[in-house]
């Protein structure tokens, strides 16, 4: 039986809804994002006809469109959509994959027995969502999940395309090789100095060689230019919770380096909720002694959150709270009890307890007072990381934490701020980023 994966991916999607809620914004250049030193989170094709595009620096966009509509996201409005779009395309098909707030994997195999054609099953599915929310989306058809997806984008926006088993090579010899999911910009100019300009430039070298050159991902690379991908679509089921943790290099209990890792953990966690337009009421804490002695304690917060700001605060505060004697050879953090998007909703400071270098809480025990966390403030931060990970990965942009650490760590030489790692007692074993 043909295999049929759908890519669904709705149309400037965060712009498009504040256009429905309001028409008055519709047919203007309306751009989300956060105040002047912040990045833009998505532009209606209006915006984008003035250059405007997402992860793009506020200040440059309101220089390219001073006549634009700027506004600050409304997570929590979009992810009540997301649930509607997700609700429609299970009415399709039982397996379904959010990929994100708005785009999402559709398993169609078998499919043409209850709608016919899958053309006919694909633009049955476009007209529910239109008339479930007023809002266009861009569908791809293929045998394998990436080909669906770049399919997605090629007729954007309200698009349809089809990519049939037999157009596959043709469409991979016109490919480009930065098109394929997973080659980012640092790989480009290998491939480039290799003569790899075409996804199907790749099947002049054997698969070992890309291997030997890559690693795991150098495979990938060379299956994925061949056309194939042997991903399922992972029906989607709410999570319990999600979190991150690690295991050091060595045992440690300086509380510098602790806290670091919290915060990149935090961050971690952070993204992935708002990814999925999730956020929870509940931080956990879970460290391992040396001796292997597991301990977890946790808070539940006043409003459900994904501000990694919030979840880091938090995770310092019960760190504080076990004010660890012996070393550690493992740290995690954790969020549950999820409800979406809550948090969004609720932009007013919370008390919270901060860093001692923040205000937070006194090793003498002196009384301070707790500051503040403007969540408005740091969800715009957030969106602003989110923004620029999304362009141009995950490694390109840091907290400034993390960022003093490695200049520490590394020196001014070293050269390994952009990279995203911490230089000393990297993760020995048990580094995992955890959904359940």
């Amino acid at each position: 039986m043909q295999r049929w994966i759908m890519h669904i991916d709705m149309d400037a999607f965060y712009a498009s809804v504040e256009q429905r809620d309001n028409p008055s914004l519709k047919g203007l250049p309306v751009i989300i994002g956060g105040g002047l030193r912040g990045v833009v989170s998505a532009a209606s094709y209006e915006a984008r006809k003035y250059g405007v595009r997402s992860a793009m620096p506020m200040f440059r966009a309101r220089a390219l469109c001073p006549n634009g509509v700027f506004l600050r996201g409304r997570m929590a409005r979009y992810a009540e959509v997301s649930r509607t779009i997700m609700a429609v395309l299970q009415n399709f098909s039982p397996v379904v994959e959010k990929a994100s707030v708005d785009e999402a994997f559709l398993d169609a195999t078998g499919l043409h027995r209850v709608f016919g054609p899958v053309e006919n099953m694909a633009r049955e599915l476009k007209k529910a969502v239109f008339e479930a929310t007023g809002l266009t989306c861009s569908v791809g058809l293929a045998p394998v999940k990436f080909l669906a997806k770049i399919a997605s984008d090629m007729n954007k926006p309200d698009g349809l395309t089809i990519v049939y088993p037999e157009d596959v090579p043709g469409l991979l010899a016109k490919l480009s090789v930065g098109d394929i999911p997973g080659v980012g910009k640092k790989t480009m100019p290998s491939l480039e100095r290799l003569g790899v300009r075409f996804a199907a430039d790749v099947a002049r070298y054997p698969r070992d060689f890309w291997v030997r050159r890559f690693g795991k991902m150098g495979g990938v690379l060379f299956d994925r230019a061949g056309g194939k991908d042997e991903r399922e679509v992972i029906p989607f089921e709410p999570p319990k919770s999600e979190s991150a943790e690690n295991t050091f290099e060595e045992d440690t209990k300086d509380r510098e380096f602790l806290v670091t890792w919290l915060l990149r953990q935090a961050d971690r966690v952070g993204r992935s909720l708002r990814k999925q337009g999730l956020a929870g009421r509940t931080v956990t804490l879970k460290v391992k002694y040396a001796d292997f002695t597991t301990l977890t304690r946790a808070k539940t917060l006043p409003h459900r959150t994904n501000v990694t700001r919030v979840i880091f605060d938090t995770a310092v505060a019960l760190l504080e709270e076990l004010n660890p004697a012996q070393k550690l050879r493992l740290i995690g953090v954790g969020v549950s009890h999820f409800d979406e998007e809550e948090a969004a909703a609720k932009p007013k400071a919370l008390q919270l307890s901060l860093l001692d270098d923040a205000g937070g809480p006194n090793p003498a025990g002196e009384n301070r007072r707790e500051p503040t966390v403007d969540i408005k403030r740091e969800s715009a931060l957030d969106a602003a990381l989110d923004a620029v990970r999304d362009k141009f990965g995950s490694n390109m942009v840091m907290r400034g934490r993390l960022l003093e650490r490695e200049e520490r760590s590394s020196g001014p030489a070293a050269g390994a701020a952009a990279s995203g790692k911490l230089p000393k007692s990297p993760p020995r074993r048990e580094d995992k980023e955890n959904m359940s």
